[in-house]
């Protein structure tokens, strides 16, 4: 058995069907719409033009009660199985289902849509005429309109086709009430009227579009029902094609919304520049960054397209699109997955022309960059023309800057452009913020810094920490409690008092200010109840630090000591 056959064997029609995700009720939807076109078109075909005959009614019959059919399945098997929301829950009960179909106003037209008028074919004879309810079935065509322009990635080109359609639809209405109209006065009798040659519907259609468009060149009516005829022809024609040309307009208009915006805002742009006379060699770099910027793109800034957007929904935009390049990272291997996501938000998008420096040697380093397309080149030398490693897409450059404290991370290396590259920035503020809701992570950077820092640092040069390390306890305080403890107050005083002579050299009495200064470390505020005491019972020490990174020791004794 063929692989197709058994897969259409093992096939278990759903119990629930999701009509906004599910591919087969598109299709089913076509069929739907397919009949009802049937009936649309060709109705009024078969009641105005002489083309069911004895001869065919039998192909007619069959064609008719077969769309029978597929409206009959539609009511009965489709649309009982379409899940709705109730109270913010999908419901796909069986019952609930079939009750909320029963309820809706699409029910009502589809049991209408089918009145069997077909019975008064026992005293009419078989009339299409009496197949206009078929014609009610049409949600199923605007259902289908929508569903079409989710799923198709060029929607206005569906649109363009369908206006088209209803100004053909319009044409063909008016064809089959000409042949009508030329029946009733007789075929020939006049000059403006049908005469009888050729192809029926053609001619007729041809006189259709001259009439409605008011082309001209028609024969003047004769009869009264020509000229009310005509007239009627005229003033439809008008207001139809009003209509339709609008429509046309707003869906051209919506297909290229997005170049006129870009058009409107590089004409603004280059306004400015002319106004404060800019050089012609910048103009021309900002013009190519547009060009450049809408064709790879498809939009200037890709941040006003998802901001209206839920948060969720723009989270998982960027897992798709970002988050297989950002995984690769090897700073951020290791690290919580829920905050590698909320750094994929923070991603920005940005695009440099040929030769434009990213990294300067020397500035600071406030981002780390990521790249999309393109490549980029580290050079150097008297004239930055010597290129030591070219770096392409994928990879990752600039993520020490994330890393350093104190200020930024200085750049080691010019950075620059190989043609036009694609690259998303990270901002190193954008992952402070992010870092404060993910301690084991940033205890994870932190370690990773050191390591990175330390390989590349000069003799000379200290590691900066990402998170400052917890203050020391200060040597003379240290020293200051163990001589307490040994010796006593006249012990301890002994002690201090050696211990700045060794160190003054010039004095044998201990410094006139117990202030103590620290190293530049970033200062903290502390509170005055924040006291480090050590008691004996001859002496008090205490330690108390005071604004501005300042501390105060000082020795107590008391009165009766």
């Amino acid at each position: 058995m063929p692989d197709w056959l058994r897969a259409v064997a093992a096939y278990r029609f759903p119990s629930s069907i999701d009509q906004f995700t599910d591919l087969i009720y598109v299709i089913w939807l076509f069929f739907v719409v397919a009949a009802w076109n049937w009936n649309v078109w060709l109705i009024p075909v078969r009641w105005a033009f002489p083309y069911q005959t004895a001869a065919n009614v039998h192909l007619w019959l069959l064609a008719d009660y077969t769309c029978d059919f597929i409206y009959i399945t539609d009511i009965l098997v489709f649309q009982p199985r379409l899940q709705f929301v109730r109270g913010g829950d999908i419901v796909c009960d069986k019952k609930d289902m079939r009750e909320n179909y029963m309820k809706t106003e699409r029910f009502k037209m589809d049991v209408l849509s089918l009145f069997p008028l077909e019975i008064l074919y026992y005293f009419t004879g078989v009339n299409s005429l009496l197949r206009f309810p078929r014609m009610l079935k049409y949600m199923a065509f605007f259902e289908f309109n929508d569903r079409m322009e989710a799923v198709m990635k060029k929607a206005y080109i569906y649109r363009v086709i369908r206006t088209s359609t209803y100004l053909l639809y319009s044409l063909h209405i008016n064809a089959c009430l000409f042949y009508v109209g030329s029946d009733y006065e007789g075929l020939g009798s006049t000059k403006w009227v049908y005469d009888g040659k050729g192809n029926a519907y053609i001619r007729c259609y041809y006189f259709a579009v001259k009439t409605l468009i008011t082309i001209g060149g028609l024969p003047d009516p004769t009869t009264v029902f020509e000229i009310f005829f005509q007239l009627i022809n005229y003033f439809v024609g008008v207001f139809a094609f009003s209509i339709m040309i609008g429509q046309m307009r707003d869906v051209v208009g919506a297909a290229t919304a997005g170049e006129n915006y870009y058009r409107a805002t590089m004409d603004s742009t280059m306004k400015y520049m002319n106004s404060y006379n800019i050089p012609a060699p910048v103009q021309n770099r900002i013009r190519t960054w547009y060009d450049y910027t809408w064709k790879s793109q498809g939009m200037l800034d890709e941040q006003e397209l998802l901001v209206q957007l839920p948060v969720k929904m723009r989270l998982d935009i960027a897992v798709d699109v970002n988050y297989a390049i950002i995984s690769k990272v090897a700073l951020f291997q290791g690290c919580d997955r829920q905050m590698m996501f909320d750094l994929l938000t923070r991603l920005k998008s940005v695009v440099y022309l040929p030769g434009d420096f990213v990294c300067v040697k020397g500035e600071i380093g406030r981002q780390m960059y990521i790249i999309q397309q393109g490549a980029v080149q580290v050079v150097g030398g008297p004239d930055l023309q010597t290129v030591f490693v070219t770096i392409r897409a994928g990879a990752v450059f600039g993520e020490i800057s994330l890393l350093a404290g104190g200020g930024g991370n200085r750049r080691t290396a010019d950075v620059r452009a190989h043609g036009f590259a694609n690259l998303f920035i990270l901002d190193k503020k954008d992952l402070a913020e992010i870092l404060v809701h993910y301690p084991e992570s940033q205890k994870l950077l932190r370690k990773k810094a050191k390591m990175m820092l330390s390989k590349d640092k000069k003799p000379d040069e200290k590691v900066k920490e990402v998170v400052p390390p917890r203050k020391e306890t200060p040597k003379m305080f240290t020293a200051a409690l163990k001589m307490s403890q040994q010796q006593g107050l006249q012990g301890s005083f002994s002690a201090l008092r050696k211990t700045f002579k060794t160190s003054e050299g010039t004095s044998e009495l201990p410094p006139p200010s117990p202030v103590h200064r620290r190293c530049p470390i970033p200062r903290v505020t502390v509170q005055d109840g924040e006291d480090a005491v050590s008691e004996t019972p001859s002496i008090t020490i205490r330690m108390t630090p005071r604004l501005l990174g300042e501390e105060t020791l000082s020795v107590e004794v008391p009165r009766n000591a």
